[in-house]
């Protein structure tokens, strides 16, 4: 906890890792060329990579907890609390076409584009919901009970809706559900379960007073241990689905990531001890704190017409090189962002204290 504030830093490094960590999946992913993606380096980056997605979604579910938490415990009603949530997740949904809007402007792609799911449309869809499950359940316990449920009840589902006959609806509409050729990179199952898996470990993490996260932070690390260690050995058996791939419908898959990110927001809490306080710069937390800033303008720079000469022609090495240049020019825009919008607050604030001296 960062002095005289509710803020839990060790969550913005482990954001600020996830950040790094989605860098690397799409640098690699873009600039590295096809004779390469074989080799045994490229494959294990791209596993570390994988993580990335699954964090992200995972810190917004805790997010989702702490900050209703934080807002009834400033005085605000339960029903305003999770409507605040709520029109949240519908904002960040509305910016994932904003997004698409952007990306379809400036690679001159195909209008149809606007209709693709990328994981803004996943978060903003299960933040919402998880802002109105946060309002069913009446206390902690319940939360957590609700939480759990519906990220198991997602995970052991996703086979199935893979395999069920839905057809007949439109493709934008069953690419929230399934992968539909090119219009979906992310899809509600399982995708929406890490969510979910996140709101339980926040229901945990705000039953503990401010500045005591030790105790619940180590639950939930252990926790997080013990069910990926019971999803890894439940791997080797034979599925109980007509049809399910390990490598993205299996639930053991699902459940040994989860136990994974449970377990790094324990390895988080532990490295942030070395400065409680918070006062050394962290150029993790740094990234954290600006994560959505950093996804909205990297994915075009690594992606986009600005980087084409780039594109499919890198060995694995020179990637993992220009991983690392490129991950220095993003602390450097993060950092740059947050000094403009303190300069322009505090330009539009000081003529309102000047007012009020004078008045």
């Amino acid at each position: 906890m960062a002095a005289g504030t509710s803020r839990r830093l060790y969550l913005d490094w482990l954001r600020g890792a996830a950040v790094l960590i989605m860098i690397e999946a799409h640098l690699l992913d873009a600039w590295t060329a096809t004779a390469y993606r074989g080799e045994r380096a490229y494959s294990l980056a791209m596993l570390v990579g994988g993580l990335g997605a699954p964090l992200f979604l995972f810190l917004a579910g805790v997010s989702v907890a702490l900050s209703a938490a934080a807002r009834t415990r400033r005085g605000l009603a339960a029903p305003d609390a999770r409507r605040a949530i709520v029109r949240r997740g519908f904002q960040i949904f509305g910016l994932a076409f904003l997004f698409r809007a952007q990306a379809c402007l400036l690679g001159w792609s195909s209008l149809w584009d606007l209709f693709k799911v990328d994981i803004l449309n996943i978060m903003g869809l299960a933040i919402a919901a998880a802002g109105t499950l946060w309002r069913v359940g009446r206390s902690v316990r319940t939360r957590a009970i609700v939480f759990g449920c519906v990220a198991a009840a997602v995970a052991f589902a996703t086979p199935l809706v893979r395999e069920a006959p839905i057809e007949a609806l439109p493709d934008p509409v069953e690419a929230y559900l399934r992968p539909v050729g090119s219009l979906a990179n992310f899809v509600l199952f399982p995708w929406a379960g890490f969510l979910f898996a996140g709101g339980l470990a926040g229901v945990i993490l705000e039953s503990v007073p401010a500045g005591r996260d030790r105790s619940a932070v180590t639950r939930i690390g252990l926790a997080g241990l013990m069910v990926a260690m019971i999803a890894y050995a439940c791997s080797y058996l034979p599925s109980p689905y007509p049809t399910s791939r390990f490598w993205s419908t299996s639930p053991a898959y699902f459940f040994l990531q989860t136990g994974i990110l449970a377990a790094a927001i324990l390895a988080a809490y532990a490295w942030g001890t070395r400065d409680p306080s918070g006062e050394r710069w962290s150029p993790l937390r740094q990234l954290g704190r600006t994560s959505l800033f950093i996804y909205w303008i990297h994915v075009e720079m690594l992606y986009g017409l600005i980087s084409r000469p780039l594109h499919a022609s890198l060995s694995t090495r020179e990637a993992l090189v220009a991983f690392l240049f490129f991950s220095a020019f993003m602390l450097l825009c993060s950092a740059a962002k947050e000094h403009v919008v303190k300069r322009w607050r505090g330009s539009a604030i000081a003529p309102l204290a000047r007012a009020a001296r004078q008045g």
